[in-house]
């Protein structure tokens, strides 16, 4: 299989931590790109014509497979990790899957606001309500989704480690951690696993 994914992507690190736990890295091989929503610089438009990473060509060289969420369920299903659960079991950790990557969505808007802007075109109202999307969704976890967090690991444990990750790499000064003392405690166990070690940008 084919990767074309970058170090800094938080959604190509998801896959990325998805690979390791699924025991599929030699199975995998990585291509560096990189690009803005401006300039699609190297980015894989052959591949995923929406110019956005990560993106995977299966082994048989098929069509290309892309959003990280697909991807995961395709390396899940491939290697049979289970980190998926079956039945009625599956959609909370769908739903929280889907949480933690509406945070990062929010997040990488808003470095792009900051990078892609001239400075006298940055509105910062705009700025604060993807914040705001990001704070509900942590206080919502810390109130009803540890329960989910502190059982067997799924795919929920992975996408939540790796936004407070990105949380912590680009957006250190917002101090998630204030105020969430629970999910605080999980992140400080969970980001020493060695896939999530392993991919910290």
């Amino acid at each position: 299989m084919q990767l074309f994914t970058s170090p800094t992507t938080p959604f190509g690190r998801k896959v990325m931590v998805m690979i390791h736990e699924s025991g599929l890295a030699d199975r995998v091989q990585v291509h560096h790109v990189s690009g803005t929503p401006l300039d699609p610089g190297s980015m894989p438009l052959d591949q995923n014509p929406l110019g956005k990473i990560p993106a995977l060509i299966p082994e048989d060289g098929g069509p290309a497979i892309h959003d990280s969420r697909v991807i995961c369920r395709y390396l899940d299903q491939k290697s049979g990790a289970g980190l998926y659960p079956t039945g009625d079991d599956l959609w909370p950790v769908l739903t929280l899957e889907a949480t933690a990557d509406g945070m990062l969505e929010a997040a990488v808007l808003m470095v792009y606001e900051a990078r892609l802007r001239p400075a006298e075109l940055c509105y910062a109202p705009w700025v604060e309500s993807q914040w705001a999307k990001v704070s509900r969704a942590l206080d919502s976890i810390e109130a009803r989704g540890m329960p989910l967090l502190d059982g067997p690991l799924t795919m929920a444990h992975l996408a939540v480690a790796v936004v407070l990750g990105y949380l912590d790499f680009r957006h250190d000064d917002r101090n998630w951690r204030a105020g969430r003392p629970h999910l605080a405690a999980w992140d400080k166990v969970m980001s020493v696993r060695p896939s999530l070690a392993a991919t910290r940008p």
